[in-house]
């Protein structure tokens, strides 16, 4: 069933948006497609089993917190890198017809009616380049949203035997009251024999409501890390997946989350095994406590050109409540024989001899449960090479274990 368009939301009021940014013909009709196309789409699919529908995305109401006229972020940008890091405004300028030639060839900003509601309205966004060759720097892109809802666009292209480092971060500036929404789409094309490293931590306030799809297409050879960590906001809905389309293309899914209260994570991690000799892997570990809910699917799609192909899934959920909930739904689907695959789920609680011997060594119970879990995400903190990256998600799990 397609969700009501929000009165705020007029073809004028995209033409506004493009006006004032200056934009170009083709985008403002890439936005106004999109804006049309509203009427007809869905939301995101969500897990379901009989009777039940794990994640409730029909009750947002986007009437009250899409405010397109009005959306504020504060963004600081890398500016000593080899790497062409610009604000989409900027970029539209200097590199338009790059731009055009990847914007949506990668994520349709129709797939759904979150991605055209976002392709639409998006004010702010990121276009990160490199050329052929070039080993850039890290490239960190830390924001701040600032009003009622937020629509980021991020477009991520590399040309052949480049590699880049890509952080961004996300959370709630001092001045912002009331229930929100933020949405962020992320496209990355992996040129030839390209390695691209793409980490985002988002720790919005608890009165926001989260969408976030992020995906990559690799050319041969080419290599798109992903590194997904996710603390903040009431409820999140987080997409990560990659397209291995080249011969010898891998890419990794490092995925975190730590909720507590009532929040809610809706976590999925995607790969579809399109070409020969390519490989994937997907780890992901959460912890609840409260009365927090997780539901997690992992997707390992292998095609029938797909030979020699390596993929596997691990996820771990651990439990610090008998309220809180989580639910796992990992897949295999495996087109060719040539194939070597695993997947697997586990949820638990703390292990009560762990926490007893602990406790035998004059640990205190606290202190001794929050070594545990911080001992839980030491495998996933241990696959993220990015030394900033990983000091940040660890400083947040302790500031919440606290």
């Amino acid at each position: 069933m397609s969700v009501q368009v929000p009165a705020s939301i007029s073809a004028e009021t995209v033409e506004r948006i493009a006006e004032e940014r200056d934009e170009p013909e083709w985008l403002l009709e890439t936005r106004l497609a999109a804006l049309e196309a509203l009427e007809d789409l869905d939301l995101p699919d969500v897990i379901q089993t009989p009777g039940n529908r794990w994640t409730d995305l029909e009750s947002l109401d986007f009437e009250s917190l899409v405010d397109p006229l009005n959306q504020a972020d504060a963004t600081e940008r890398s500016e000593d890198t080899d790497a062409v890091v610009l604000p989409f405004t900027e970029a539209l300028e200097e590199y338009g017809d790059l731009i055009e030639a990847n914007f949506g060839s990668v994520l349709d900003p129709q797939e759904n009616y979150l991605t055209a509601l976002s392709v639409a309205l998006f004010t702010t966004g990121t276009f990160v380049y490199v050329p052929e060759g070039v080993d850039a720097e890290d490239v960190t892109v830390r924001a701040e949203m600032n009003s009622r809802s937020l629509f980021s666009q991020t477009l991520v292209v590399t040309e052949e035997s480049s590699s880049v480092t890509i952080l961004e971060g996300i959370e709630t500036g001092d001045d912002v009251e009331g229930e929100r929404y933020f949405s962020n789409l992320v496209e990355v094309a992996a040129g030839e024999n390209s390695h691209v490293q793409f980490g985002s931590l988002q720790n919005l306030d608890e009165e926001t409501y989260t969408y976030a799809l992020k995906r990559g297409v690799t050319d041969t050879y080419a290599t798109i890390n992903w590194i997904e960590g996710n603390l903040g906001s009431r409820l999140t809905r987080s997409d990560i997946e990659t397209d291995l389309d080249g011969d010898g293309s891998e890419s990794q899914i490092v995925g975190a989350f730590f909720g507590h209260e009532d929040q809610h994570f809706d976590i999925n991690a995607r790969v579809w095994h399109r070409a020969e000799n390519t490989t994937a892997d997907l780890v992901t570990r959460g912890v609840l406590d409260d009365e927090a809910r997780s539901v997690y699917e992992g997707v390992q799609d292998v095609g029938q050109d797909a030979w020699n192909t390596s993929s596997y899934q691990r996820e771990n959920t651990l439990m610090l409540s008998d309220d809180a909930e989580a639910d796992a739904s990992p897949k295999l689907i495996i087109h060719n024989h040539d194939t070597e695959a695993s997947h697997s789920a586990t949820v638990g609680q703390v292990d009560a001899e762990d926490l007893f011997y602990m406790e035998s060594r004059t640990i205190d119970p606290i202190t001794a449960r929050n070594m545990l879990v911080e001992g839980f995400f030491v495998p996933v903190l241990e696959e993220i090479a990015v030394d900033e990256f990983r000091e940040d998600l660890e400083a947040l799990v302790g500031e919440r274990l606290r």
